[in-house]
Formats: structure tokens, C-alpha cells, sequence
């Protein structure tokens, strides 16, 4: 109104002489009759001032139609995006180097190979800053941690049902070098060896064949590392994409709309936070219930995990077996690990404990662990099971590992490099499989007895191996009348950091669906086996996937009042809708074969509805043009190309007109590519919402005055 004032004005010979902007108008009250009681003013002025304003209004017009002609033109000519060849070996370099893609810019090999390096062992690039304080208070955390695993491993080999020597040293020296966590303890931990146990039992017998058991887990050790290199490497394809659909990069936080083709990674993303706390849980209660064979010395224990068959073993050892206990000694408080374990060791060798029914651990290997790589059992019937058991081992050991891991780097404030760790971790497994060693993962106790002692970097991790190596060496004769009992307590301790309780009731506030996959891990560790509670959070996890994949929302947009803002009309009832305009959001990362059948029906629908809201013909409110919002679609596959052709086809077939708004870039390079782009017209294919919307008007406007000619 106050641009027709003003030239109004100048009509009259006043010296303001600011021009219309007419169109700018229409873009922000177009939901307003006033602007056709404008139009129809303008009708009745004289001949000469209608000139005027046409001509101003017809310049305005052309600049905007420029404008957005030219930036419509941006979109269409984008570059095709990288394939999948590029985007491997970008998301290799991008993992390796510090520098990414700068690393073509070194000028000399030295740099080249010093970069290489600095970017697969991290320890290059802090350890120039290191200081003698630092030490001061790595060696301190690092004896303190010792004391804690040397019980801990010995307990844990027992779980896995191997001797107490195995999976102590090797794999902490290689995470110190190559992990980019400064307070992440690295060893044997409870569920991992459990699992390997529950696994492995099932084609070797550890007690009828304890070589070739013993083999075989090595042989699962190297390939559980094998899995998660490549997790490490090529995970950094999947984020790449992102990066190149502007996609954010993933943590480890499961978002059920994107998955990437290119994800080798991506088993570890299904198992959700709830996943994990469930069969955390589960897997607490099994190992505490499994102890109760060292706890109560029971001879003859049933090698299932579940837990209504370990409860009928130890059920049957008390009915017929009461007398193999002695009250007495099998159950020795722990005050600390150490403490608990040279004081037991002391009264079983003064008491002559071991020839009244208590179990000790007898010999133990003492020195380093021998090589490994000739026991691995890379042909033969059992590769393919080894490779199975190798899977679900690497996934297991990586969530515990980069979860505890994350934590810990947000109360110090630094950043952790999900690819490095699991290209750590993998690498480490790989060696610890050429050195007696079982699947190392990080351990959520120790990492806390590590961060609380004072560490400042993996140097911890260093001593902790060496002061290892010195027991071994040194020790291992003292521990010959280490009692199980002490050592099944020791486990118990630490099993109960593992029942989040809050977590879980956490999960049932915010997602139900999250709570049924915490559930069902619980359930099926606990009642089933560890193998079918994973399947059981995978299942529910991509039930989950399939649910939104299947039914992703479509929305209908209004403008923000005052603002240049589409948003969605349910969400915010103040949004305006554009009176002729039909503006549809779709809300899938991936229109693809699983939903591009129910976008189409669904699209349709809203403009079958908007066309017959009202009974009375006169008062229908006709849509004359459809615009849809592909800002939130990253992907598009041929079943969700042929699905847009039909919708253009049906709404043509209607006398609508069909715009797109803000295709991501691999989907407007797909459009080309099918044509689809020629079929629609490259002039209905806009940067923004709004530039649609101020289109489709501006062609409404231009049709109305046709029509008044």
C-alpha cells in the first residue's frame, strides 16, 4: 500500500520517486484478497499511471524471473557427483592422512611418507607435545591399572575357557599407538569373552579339545580384527556421501533414515543405544549366573548360556553335590582385585585349601606369549563359522569400545575419530591373533579406574602392558593357588557398571520402539543365547528402518507469518497456506522401491483432498500448481524416479502443474540423467520453496491479466 502511495504521489509531481515492488508483494500476502482489490485499483487509475506502474511492475518481473532463472540454472548444472570408485578411495586418504586431500601437495616423499604415518599412529602427533608431568601421572594411572587387570584378564580367560596367560599384552601396545582415545583401557572384558565362549563351544569343545578350541578362537580373533579395519576404512565412504549430500557425518548415534549403500559399516550403527543396553544387561546376568560354578565349586556345568539351563546345573549341583563346598573359603570378599587376589592366593597356600575341594588356578605359563600365526586355521571346515563368530565379535567389541570411549572424550573435551578406533581396534586384533591373544575391546571399569587414577594419554596403556610382562615374568609362580572363586568375584564386581537401569527407563520416556529393541536383546541373551539376542536388536532395529522407510511423512507447507519460512501446517498452525499452491514436503531421506508406491498414492491424495474440501463447486478452491520439497530426500532410486514421472503425468492429466524445490544433489543428478528434468520442464525446478512459490504466483498473475485483456 505504501508503494502505491508513493506513486501516487509522483502521479502528482511530488519528488518521491521510489519504485514498485510489486511482485514483492504478491511473494509475502499472496494468502490475502488484498492484493486482487490492489490489482483491481490499479485497474480503474488513469491510462498513463497504469502505464507507469506496468512498466516498473514488468521490469521488476523480468529481474526476478532472471534472477531465478539463474539460480535455477545453478542447480541444474551442477557437476555430477563423485562415484563410488572416487568416494572409496577420497574416504581411504581422508582416513590415513591428516591432510585428506591436500596430501597430492606435499612436495618431497619424506613429507609424504612422515604424513602417511602421522595419520595411522597418532602418537607421532601428540607425542612431540609430551611432557614429563604427563608421564608423571601416565605411570600412576598405568601401575594402578595393572593391579586391576592381571586379576581381571586371568578371570576373563577363564570365561573364554582359556588358560589364565592368553590376551594380556600385545593388543594395549598397539592401541597406544595407533587409538585416538587418551583414557580408553584396552583388554579382555567380560561379555566379549563370554560370547567368544558361547560361540566357539559350539564347534570345538573346549574340554575334549582344548587345542583345537584354542585355535579356532585365534582364528576368530583374526578375523574379528580383519572386520573392523575394514569397518575403520571404508566406514569413511559412508560419511564422504554424507558430506557430499550435505548429509551430517554419523557417530555411532543410530538414525534409522540413513543408510548408506556404500556402509560396510553399518552392522555396527544397527545395534542402537537401546540394543546395547539390553544386551549389556542380559549379558551381565548370564556371566554373574555363570560364576556361580567357580563361586560354589560345581564340577559339572552345562556349556549353555541361558539362563534357565545354567540355573538347572546349579540346582542339580546342590541337590547332589552339597558336600564339595567349604563355607569357609570359596567365598573371600574382594576389597580391591589385587588386595583380594594376593590375600586368597596367601590363604589357600597356608591352608593347603586346594586338597579340601577348593579350585585353584594351578599353572600358568609365565613369560612372553609365543607366536600364533601357524595355530590359525585359515582353511578347513570351520573358516566359514570362525568368520560368523569373527562378525559378531568385531560388532560387539567396537560398541562397547567407541560408546565407553565417547563418553570419556566428552568430559575431557576432545574429539574422537570413530575411523582411527576401529582401524585401531582391528589392527591390534590382528597382531593379538599372531600373539596368543584373544579379542581385545575397551573395557568400561578399567577405563574408569584409568580416568579416575589420573591419565593423561595412552602412555597408561604402555605401562599397563609392561608392568604386565614384568608379572609374567615374574609372578606367575605366586599365582599357582590363586583361587576361581576369587576370580569369578572379581568378574561379579564388575558386572553391575553394566545393568543401566536408568538408561533403559530413559529409553522407554523418549522411544518405545528404542525400549522393544533394549527388551528383546535382554530376553534373548538371557533366555536364548548371546547370538540370538543380537539377532533379536538387529531384527527390531531394521523393523524400526522399515516402519519409517515404508511410511515417511508427507506434510503439507505454509509460509511463517513475516518470514520467508516453509514449515509444516500441523506443526505450526499460524503457517499460511498459498491459495492455488499446493506445497508437499517429503520427509525420507531415501525415495526408493520400499516407499515411492506411498508417496505417489499419498501425494495424490492431498491434491485430491485440497480439490474437494468444500461441497459447494463456486467455493472450491482450485489448485492450479504442486510444489514439492526435496530438501529432505538425500537419495532417489529408479522405482522413486518412475514414481515422480507418474505423479507429473497424473497431476498434467488434472491441468496442474508440478514444480520441485531444492533436489540434494544426487538426486537432481538422477533426474538428468532419467530425463525427468526435460519431462518436467528445467523451469519448474527451483533453489527454494519460497522461489517456487513467488513463480507459480508471478505466472498466476501474468495468466489473470491475460485473461482481463
Amino acid at each position: 500500500m505504501t508503494a502505491f502511495i508513493q506513486t501516487s504521489l509522483s502521479w502528482f509531481g511530488t519528488k518521491t520517486r521510489t519504485p514498485l515492488q510489486v511482485p514483492k508483494i504478491y511473494a509475502t500476502q499472496e494468502s490475502s484478497p488484498k492484493h486482487f482489490k490492489f490489482l483491481t485499483t490499479m485497474a480503474s487509475l488513469p491510462t498513463e499511471v497504469f502505464s507507469t506502474v506496468e512498466l516498473q511492475q514488468q521490469h521488476r518481473h523480468a529481474e526476478d524471473t532472471s534472477g531465478r532463472a539463474e539460480r535455477a540454472q545453478w542447480l541444474l548444472s551442477s557437476p555430477d557427483p563423485p562415484g563410488l570408485w572416487q568416494q572409496l578411495i577420497h574416504g581411504i586418504k581422508s582416513n590415513l592422512l591428516p591432510q585428506g586431500n591436500r596430501y597430492s601437495k606435499q612436495k618431497t616423499p619424506a613429507n609424504r611418507a612422515f604424513s602417511l604415518f602421522r595419520g595411522l599412529f597418532p602418537i607421532l602427533s601428540w607425542g612431540r607435545n609430551y611432557k614429563a608431568s604427563k608421564f608423571k601421572n601416565d605411570v600412576m594411572a598405568g601401575l594402578t591399572l595393572a593391579s586391576l587387570s592381571v586379576p581381571q584378564s586371568i578371570g576373563y580367560a577363564n570365561l573364554a575357557k582359556l588358560d589364565p596367560q592368553y590376551g594380556l599384552i600385545v593388543p594395549p601396545l598397539i592401541y597406544s599407538l595407533m587409538g585416538s582415545s587418551r583414557e580408553l583401557a584396552i583388554g579382555p572384558v567380560a561379555v566379549v569373552s563370554m560370547l567368544l565362549s558361547s560361540l566357539i563351544q559350539k564347534i570345538e569343545d573346549p574340554v575334549a579339545n582344548p587345542i583345537a578350541y584354542r585355535n579356532l578362537l585365534f582364528t576368530v580373533t583374526f578375523f574379528a580384527g580383519i572386520f573392523q579395519a575394514a569397518f575403520g576404512l571404508f566406514r569413511q565412504v559412508d560419511q564422504q556421501t554424507c558430506f557430499y549430500c550435505n548429509l551430517p557425518k554419523r557417530n555411532f548415534d543410530f538414525h534409522p533414515n540413513t543408510v548408506s549403500p556404500f556402509l560396510l559399516g553399518f552392522l555396527v550403527d544397527f545395534l542402537s543405544h537401546a540394543a546395547i543396553v539390553g544386551f549389556m544387561a542380559g549379558a551381565a546376568i548370564v556371566i554373574g549366573l555363570q560364576q556361580l560354578k567357580g563361586l560354589l565349586g560345581i564340577s559339572h556345568f552345562t556349556t549353555n548360556t541361558d539362563i534357565i539351563s545354567v540355573l538347572e546345573s546349579v540346582f542339580d549341583s546342590i541337590v547332589h553335590e552339597p558336600g564339595k563346598r567349604n563355607k569357609k573359603l570359596f567365598w573371600l570378599p574382594a576389597i580391591a582385585p589385587l588386595i583380594s587376589v594376593i590375600l586368597s592366593t596367601l590363604i589357600v597356600y597356608l591352608t593347603k585349601a586346594d586338597k579340601h575341594g577348593v579350585n585353584i588356578v594351578k599353572h600358568i605359563k609365565g613369560g612372553l606369549n609365543p607366536s600364533s600365526a601357524h595355530q590359525l586355521q585359515l582353511r578347513g571346515p570351520h573358516v566359514r563359522q570362525a568368520a560368523k563368530a569373527g562378525l559378531i565379535s568385531a560388532i560387539i567389541a567396537l560398541a562397547e569400545a567407541i560408546a565407553v570411549g565417547r563418553s570419556f572424550a566428552a568430559i575431557k573435551g576432545y574429539h574422537l575419530d570413530g575411523n582411527k578406533e576401529m582401524l585401531a581396534m582391528g589392527c591390534m586384533n590382528i597382531a593379538g591373533s599372531l600373539t596368543s591373544c584373544y579379542v581385545a575391546t575397551g573395557s568400561f571399569s578399567r577405563t574408569a579406574v584409568n580416568f579416575s587414577a589420573g591419565c593423561q594419554t595412552a602412555v597408561s596403556n604402555i605401562v599397563m602392558a609392561l608392568t604386565v610382562i614384568l608379572s609374567l615374568e615374574l609372578l606367575t609362580r605366586l599365582l599357582y593357588f590363586t583361587p576361581i572363586a576369587i576370580l569369578a568375584s572379581i568378574i561379579l564386581s564388575a558386572l553391575p557398571g553394566l545393568i543401566d537401569i536408568n538408561g533403559a527407563y530413559h529409553i522407554w520416556k523418549v522411544d518405545k520402539l528404542d525400549f522393544l529393541a533394549c527388551v528383546g536383546a535382554f530376553l534373548g541373551v538371557l533366555f536364548a543365547s548371546a547370538e540370538i539376542g543380537l539377532l533379536a536388536a538387529v531384527s527390531i532395529s531394521f523393523a524400526k528402518i522399515l516402519i519409517n522407510s515404508l511410511r515417511p511423512g508427507i506434510e503439507v507447507l505454509g509460509r511463517l507469518p513475516t518470514t520467508d519460512i516453509f514449515c509444516n501446517i500441523n506443526q505450526y498452525p499460524m503457517a499460511i497456506e498459498t491459495p492455488s499452491i499446493l506445497i508437499i514436503g517429503i520427509n525420507s531421506s531415501l525415495l526408493c522401491f520400499a516407499n515411492a508406491n506411498s508417496v505417489k498414492e499419498r501425494v495424490l491424495k492431498w491434491v485430491t483432498k485440497e480439490e474437494d474440501e468444500t461441497g459447494d463447486p463456486k467455493e472450491k478452491r482450485r489448485i492450479q500448481h504442486v510444489i514439492l520439497d526435496m530438501s529432505n530426500v538425500m537419495n532417489v532410486d529408479t522405482s522413486g524416479i518412475l514414481a515422480l514421472e507418474e505423479i507429473h503425468k497424473k497431476l498434467c492429466s488434472y491441468g496442474i502443474q508440478l514444480a520441485m524445490a531444492n533436489p540434494r544433489w544426487q538426486v537432481i543428478h538422477r533426474l538428468k540423467v532419467s530425463k525427468l528434468v526435460d519431462k518436467i520442464g528445467g523451469e519448474s525446478v527451483f533453489l527454494t520453496v519460497g522461489e517456487a512459490v513467488e513463480a507459480c504466483l508471478t505466472s498466476k498473475v501474468a495468466g489473470e491479466q491475460l485473461l482481463m485483456v
